[in-house]
């Protein structure tokens, strides 16, 4: 049998008169009011499923209350699940509430209240932004390109073991170091995540014809 938004009013309206709201429907732009006393109303939107008009509503309701929620019918699976984690961390940052309804039973989940969204900044992650600017020669990427084919900093100082070894040949990982100022680079061409070099013996390294091929192709990519 299928489900509409309708079927969602009466486990939200039983649920917050449970809490000793009075409860009521469709007033003036919202689907639901409630009210306790003298404290501010409470404001949900009932709908089937998560939506940016959903949002949208919700995010226009905050200039009627700061309490807004979203009331959304459970689904089924890891799509819908995933869909839920992220709305979640949405709402939290929007300072909204979200409520899931299970229809069959009137359940109710509160996975978030609406309260104001204050951000938890990671120091660690910030530090790894500002070294990989910092490292990355120029600007060679378009901005809002796919990660495939993105020119990193690691990707940048790859290239100039290549561009070194394709100018001096095959060499000593000690040398290629000190000749270009890249401190792991033994490690860099033993690890060869590109598939650029090719160990000729211990210690010593030179390039493959994919190198060769990406050296060649590496104007604009190096910056300045």
């Amino acid at each position: 049998m299928a489900h509409s938004e309708t079927d969602l009013y009466p486990p939200v309206k039983a649920f917050l008169e449970d809490q000793g709201y009075v409860v009521k429907s469709e007033v003036g732009a919202a689907d639901v009011v409630a009210i306790r006393g003298g404290e501010p109303p409470v404001v949900v939107e009932l709908k089937l499923g998560f939506s940016l008009t959903l949002v949208h509503q919700c995010v226009a309701r905050l200039t009627l209350s700061d309490d807004v929620y979203m009331a959304v019918a459970r689904g089924k699976g890891k799509r819908f699940l995933k869909a839920r984690r992220d709305m979640t961390t949405l709402c939290r940052r929007l300072g909204l509430g979200l409520m899931i309804v299970r229809i069959e039973d009137g359940h109710i989940e509160v996975p978030c209240d609406p309260v104001p969204y204050a951000p938890r900044k990671s120091k660690v992650r910030q530090g790894r932004l500002l070294r990989e600017f910092a490292k990355r020669g120029g600007d060679p990427n378009s901005g809002g390109q796919t990660r495939a084919g993105l020119v990193t900093a690691y990707r940048q100082d790859t290239l100039r073991l290549a561009v070194y070894l394709f100018e001096a040949g095959a060499s000593k990982g000690a040398d290629v170091a000190r000749e270009t100022g890249i401190l792991h680079a033994t490690r860099m061409m033993r690890d060869d995540h590109y598939g650029w070099f090719e160990r000729i013996k211990t210690g010593i390294y030179g390039l493959s014809p994919k190198g060769a091929e990406a050296v060649s192709d590496a104007q604009g990519v190096l910056g300045s």
